[in-house]
């Protein structure tokens, strides 16, 4: 039978704060494909995010199929618009949520790694990372700030993360992102700068793909999901239209389950894909193959 087992290889996952959303549901399936995961945290989300895991708040959400329950390596502070410490002004290294968490930067992170688990200790990085502070503003209407700060955190801080990875990298070691179709077709109220980022993200991944490989031999992959109500996506203010839309107009006509994309990316990040680079992939219910809308009658 062929299989995924990815026993003796760490992950190392940006973006997890909850139980929802794509990167626990990619934690979890690495995991149970035999993966030990590791994730960043947002400073300022880490103590509730480190409150729920140590009284079993999500005990459930942390069970795998074969009964056990995941466990995280480490949980490490990462604020990915921060290369480096002395980049975060003043205001942010000195505010509560931040100053006890020692260095949270990019550089901080790679020095935490290397201290715990050795010079080359990560195979799989995967960047679920994003920010849009005026997510909710029509792009006309987004500042020049606002528009900076969704592009350095939504799709820099990839390129960032590869740049200071790939030297930690094993071989066969691969780096995965997320992106969404407001990166090549207009998606009314994803605002603020956002539609940018993740056009930014998925020209990226192929020029990454192409120089990341030439000089340490990883993979660089995206995965292009469709809408899905997690607590993030939830904040934009009009996920259930989304969802809607995307049910009645995809060709496989129902809602999207995160776990579809975590096996995804267990797939891509596996030696089952090892010739895989450079690519967006799609996991939409075939949103994505659709050229005009369904008509309302059609039932076939």
């Amino acid at each position: 039978m062929l299989g995924i087992d990815l026993s003796g290889k760490r992950a190392f996952i940006a973006g997890v704060a909850d139980d929802g959303g794509f990167g626990f549901a990619i934690a979890k399936a690495l995991a149970q494909a035999g993966a030990s995961v590791t994730v960043g945290t947002w400073p300022p989300a880490m103590g509730i995010f480190e409150t729920l895991l140590e009284r079993g708040k999500i005990a459930d959400s942390l069970l795998l199929p074969d009964g056990t329950s995941m466990a995280f390596e480490r949980v490490y502070p990462l604020d990915a618009a921060f290369d480096t410490l002395d980049d975060a002004p003043p205001e942010i290294r000195e505010h509560k949520r931040y100053r006890d968490r020692g260095d949270f930067s990019i550089e901080g992170l790679v020095n935490r790694l290397v201290a715990d688990f050795g010079e080359t200790p990560l195979d799989i990085v995967v960047h679920s990372l994003a920010n849009g502070p005026e997510v909710r503003h029509h792009l006309l209407d987004t500042s020049r700030q606002g528009y900076l700060d969704a592009i350095s955190v939504s799709a820099y801080s990839n390129l960032a993360m590869i740049r200071a990875f790939g030297p930690l990298m094993r071989d066969g070691g691969n780096f995965l992102s997320l992106t969404f179709m407001a990166g090549e077709r207009a998606i009314p109220g994803y605002g603020g700068g956002m539609s940018t980022a993740k056009a930014a993200l998925e020209s990226d991944t192929r020029t990454l793909a192409y120089e990341a490989g030439r000089r340490w031999g990883v993979r660089v992959n995206t995965i292009s999901a469709g809408p899905y109500a997690s607590r993030a996506a939830s904040a934009i203010g009009f996920i259930n239209t989304m969802l809607n839309y995307y049910r009645t107009y995809s060709p496989l006509p129902r809602d999207l389950e995160a776990v579809q994309v975590g096996t995804t990316a267990v797939f891509l990040t596996s030696p089952l894909a090892s010739a895989i680079t450079g690519s967006t992939v799609y996991v939409d219910n075939g949103y994505h193959a659709m050229g005009m809308a369904v008509p309302q009658d059609d039932e076939t």
